[in-house]
C-alpha cells in the first residue's frame, strides 16, 4: 500500500493514502478498518495486478466512486458507474430538506407521493424511501442506462415496493400530481465544463452535468412543462418542489419559480457553507 500510496500522491491525488486504503480494501473485499489492523496480510498475484490496474485509473483521475463501484450517501451505499451522475455530500441537504416537509405531511395524517426528477443513480429517491416507509415515491430519467443503474440500487436497498421508475423528460412521465417534487438538475454552465476537475470532467456524464449556456436551460425546461401542462398536473395544492442550485443561481432559480408559479412562497435555502444551494416553493 506503500508504494500505491507513493505513486498517487506522485500522480498530484488530494488523499493518497485514504485512495490507497479504499482500493486495496476494494480488492480483497474487506473494510478499511479490517485493513488497518491487518498489515501484514499478504496479496496474491490476481490481487496484485488488479490492484495495480485500479491504482493506474486512479492516478488518471477516475473517481473512486467508479472504480470500487459505490458511493456512500445519506448513510447508503449507493451503486454508481460512468452512466449517473456521483452522489454529493451537499445533496444530502436536499434530502434533509424534503424528509422533515414530509414528516410533517405524515404528523397530519397524509402519506406523501414524491416525485424524483432526473433520479440518476436513484440516490435521491431511495434516501427518502428507506426514511420514508409510508410514501410513494416517483422516480423519472431520461437516460435507460441511468434507470438501469437506479433499478440496481432499488432492488438492493430493497424498496421495490415503493419506488417507481419512469421513463421520460423531466415531469412529462409523471401520471398525476404529486406532494412534493424534488429535482438534482443539470447546472453547470457549458463554458465552465472545461474548467472543472479532471474527474468529473472527464468521467461524470455530461448529461447529468451540463445545463447549458448559462447552468439554467434545464430549470427552464422545467418550469415551461409545469407551466405548459398547469402545475396542478403534476403538483397537488399546497405541494412544495425542491431543487438543488448552482451558488449564482438563487436569485434566477427563484424567479423563475415565481414565474411559473403565481402566488407560490419561493425561498432560497444555503448549504452548510453558507452558499446558495436549494430552492424551495411552496405553492
Amino acid at each position: 500500500m506503500l508504494a500505491a500510496t507513493r505513486r498517487l500522491r506522485e500522480g498530484g491525488g488530494d488523499s493518497p493514502q485514504l485512495d490507497a486504503a479504499v482500493l486495496l480494501a476494494h480488492v480483497l473485499g474487506v473494510s478499511k478498518a479490517w485493513l488497518y489492523a491487518h498489515p501484514r496480510r499478504g496479496l496474491t498475484e490476481a490481487e496484485i495486478s488488479q490492484y495495480e490496474t485500479l491504482a493506474r485509473r486512479r492516478i488518471c483521475q477516475e473517481p473512486i466512486a467508479y472504480l470500487v463501484g459505490y458511493r456512500p450517501f445519506y448513510a447508503l451505499d449507493i451503486i454508481v458507474n460512468p452512466h449517473v451522475l456521483i452522489p454529493r455530500p451537499e445533496t444530502e441537504l436536499l434530502v434533509e430538506r424534503v424528509l422533515s416537509h414530509a414528516r410533517y405531511l405524515l404528523a397530519q395524517g397524509r402519506a406523501p407521493l414524491i416525485a424524483d426528477i432526473g433520479t440518476g443513480s436513484g440516490a435521491i429517491a431511495i434516501a427518502l424511501a428507506v426514511n420514508l416507509p409510508a410514501a410513494q415515491v416517483i422516480a423519472v430519467d431520461v437516460s435507460a442506462d441511468a434507470l438501469a443503474a437506479a433499478a440496481e440500487n432499488v432492488a438492493r436497498h430493497g424498496v421495490g415496493d415503493r419506488v417507481r421508475l419512469l421513463a421520460g423528460n423531466l415531469t412529462d412521465p409523471l401520471p398525476g400530481p404529486a406532494d412534493i417534487i424534488v429535482a438534482n438538475l443539470p447546472y453547470i454552465a457549458t463554458p465552465a465544463l472545461l474548467h472543472l476537475p479532471p474527474a468529473v470532467r472527464d468521467y461524470e456524464p455530461a448529461l447529468a452535468l451540463d445545463g447549458g449556456p448559462d447552468g439554467l436551460r434545464v430549470f427552464r425546461a422545467f418550469f415551461d412543462g409545469l407551466a405548459h401542462d398547469g402545475a396542478q398536473a403534476k403538483l397537488r395544492p399546497g405541494g412544495r418542489i425542491y431543487l438543488e442550485i448552482g451558488a449564482d443561481q438563487g436569485l434566477a432559480v427563484k424567479s423563475l419559480a415565481e414565474l411559473a408559479l403565481p402566488g407560490a412562497e419561493v425561498s432560497i435555502l444555503p448549504d452548510y457553507a453558507g452558499l446558495d444551494r436549494i430552492v424551495v416553493a411552496a405553492t
